[in-house]
Order: structure tokens, then C-alpha cells, then sequence
């Protein structure tokens, strides 16, 4: 297992299913000194600027996916795509290279220490490369769901149909270097973080 240093960089993929707490986990690591790039963040960004990807948006999926401000609507947009796989299968496509070209300028960037992916679509993406280490982050389904249910809008179907649009969590878990079990406190899961963090840094 790689190890890190000053003088060099270490790339921790941060990855998991709908819902399973990889943000947690990214900013316990964060807490322990790591920068953490984070892939939603950089959708979201995308999806709130007017720029080519907004226009793409649009003329894809029309403007019923807009907000009264003329914003792109993301509930109304996950609705959708949610609820037909050619539909994300297409919002993927006009998103994804994007995403990945904006996280491999910013890994580029940074040439010592270390540094967090926190991408929830990081192995359907194709960033699993960009990263020298994968953190899987675990939950059972059912806490899965109650959490989503205690934290979201969605309802249980819905929920269900966005758990079930990406990779299982057993496939994700076959190529995981670290699993954190994310089921307990968040004082469990932090330790679980701090243990992968001294055994990678020698810290």
C-alpha cells in the first residue's frame, strides 16, 4: 500500500452508495490534514452556472427542468433521470467528462501531501485511475434508507431507485483498498478514519 510523505502526493478516493456517508469520511479526513476535492461540489457548480453544460442540459431534457429563476431545478432534474436509466445514462454523459477533466486539473495541481476524492460515482465515472487508494464506505441497506428517509425529502421508492442507479455497494466494496464501516457513531467511524490515516501517512 502506498505510503505518503512531504515530498510526495497520496490520493485517497473517497467512494460509497447513495446515502452512505462518504462526506463524513471525507472531512474526517480533512480534519486530520488532508485537501479534499469534492465531486458533487463541482456538479452542483456546474448545474448553477449558465455556462456549456447548462446549455447541454436544456437542450436534452428541455425546460421543464428549470426553476422559476431559471436555474436548473436538481430535484426536478433527479426525478427524472432517476426514473428512466437512458435519461441518466445521457445527463452522465454531458456531466461526467467535465467533472473528471475539472478533478484532473486539480490533482495535477497539488504535487505533495495528501489529497481526497470524494466522488460518489468514482468507479462508474472511471476516476478509480486518479487515485492511488479506495475508501469504500459501508451502511446496510436498511440504515441506508432510514437515514436517506431521516435526511432527504425522497421518498422510499425514490430513494431506492437512486441506491439502485449506481454500482452496488458489494461491487464497490471487491475493489476497496480500506472499508469503513459507517453503521455505528460518528465517533466509530472517525476512528475507523484515523487508523486508515496512520497507517497510510506513518503518522
Amino acid at each position: 500500500m502506498k505510503k505518503s510523505s512531504v515530498s510526495e502526493r497520496l490520493v485517497i478516493g473517497v467512494t460509497g452508495s447513495f446515502g452512505t456517508g462518504k462526506s463524513t469520511v471525507a472531512n474526517f479526513f480533512a480534519g486530520l490534514g488532508a485537501r479534499c476535492i469534492d465531486a458533487d461540489e463541482i456538479v452542483h457548480r456546474l448545474l448553477s452556472s449558465r455556462g456549456r453544460i447548462y446549455k447541454k442540459i436544456i437542450a436534452q431534457f428541455g425546460r421543464g427542468v428549470l426553476a422559476i429563476d431559471g436555474s436548473i431545478d436538481r430535484e426536478k432534474l433527479g426525478k427524472m433521470v432517476f426514473a428512466n436509466q437512458l435519461l441518466l445514462n445521457k445527463l452522465n454523459a454531458l456531466i461526467h467528462p467535465e467533472v473528471i477533466r475539472i478533478i484532473r486539473k486539480r490533482i495535477d495541481a497539488v504535487k505533495a501531501g495528501v489529497l481526497v476524492l470524494d466522488a460518489p460515482l468514482l468507479i462508474e465515472a472511471g476516476l478509480r485511475p486518479l487515485v492511488d487508494v479506495l475508501v469504500v464506505v459501508s451502511l446496510p441497506r436498511w440504515l441506508q434508507i432510514k437515514r436517506l428517509q431521516r435526511k432527504t425529502n425522497l421518498s422510499r421508492s425514490d430513494i431506492i431507485k437512486r441506491i439502485q442507479a449506481q454500482l452496488p455497494l458489494k461491487n464497490k466494496i471487491s475493489l476497496a483498498g480500506y472499508v469503513i464501516d459507517n453503521s455505528g457513531t460518528r465517533q466509530k467511524t472517525k476512528m475507523q478514519v484515523v487508523r486508515i490515516w496512520k497507517e497510510l501517512t506513518n503518522k
